[in-house]
Formats: structure tokens, C-alpha cells, sequence
């Protein structure tokens, strides 16, 4: 069996290191940060649905702290950083973090 080269097509493989860790996105609850603004960020930065960024506040306002995605790790840290900025020009305390999946 003979193997031919097509011409155009070149293959790339990806080492293993290069992938990007997975990151947990976690937000806190503090007793300042309006709820509509907390749902706003959710919905226009992390881009969740109207209902799940409802579900994921209320968990946060009763239990501290919620689960909100999962990411690779410079995805997390671009997002949690403009949701940090958002909330600082609006004089909110609003806070995120993020974990190792």
C-alpha cells in the first residue's frame, strides 16, 4: 500500500501541555451588590440564560457562595476580571474567584 500526500492539507497536533487547565468560576454573596445588577453581570459576562443566572444569585444570597462555570483558566480570569471592573465602577463589592476543576 502506497501513502499519498495531498497537497493543502497539513496536519497539526496538539501536545498535551499546550491545553488549558479547567477553572471553577465561584461567585460570593456579600449583603451590598444589588440582586438585578449581580444577574445582569451574570447574563452579559458569563453569558448565562436569564433563569440560571437567577438560580445561581439566590444560591449565592443564601448559601455564600455558588458555582457559576466552568472555563479554561485565561477565559476565567478575562471574565472574572471585567466582572470585578463592572462592579467597581458601580461602587459594588461584588466578587468572584475561581478553583481547579
Amino acid at each position: 500500500m502506497s501513502s499519498q500526500v495531498i497537497p493543502g492539507i497539513k496536519i497539526i497536533e496538539e501536545a498535551d501541555s499546550k491545553l488549558e487547565s479547567l477553572y471553577r468560576v465561584i461567585i460570593h454573596n456579600d449583603d451590598v451588590t444589588p440582586m438585578d445588577f449581580v444577574v445582569n453581570v451574570l447574563t452579559s459576562i458569563f453569558v448565562l440564560s436569564p433563569p440560571n443566572a437567577m438560580e445561581v444569585m439566590l444560591i449565592a444570597h443564601y448559601k455564600g457562595m455558588a458555582y457559576v462555570q466552568t472555563l479554561p483558566k485565561t477565559e476565567a480570569q478575562t471574565r472574572i476580571n471585567k466582572a470585578h471592573f463592572a462592579a467597581g465602577m458601580d461602587g459594588y463589592p461584588l466578587h468572584f474567584s475561581m478553583e481547579t476543576e
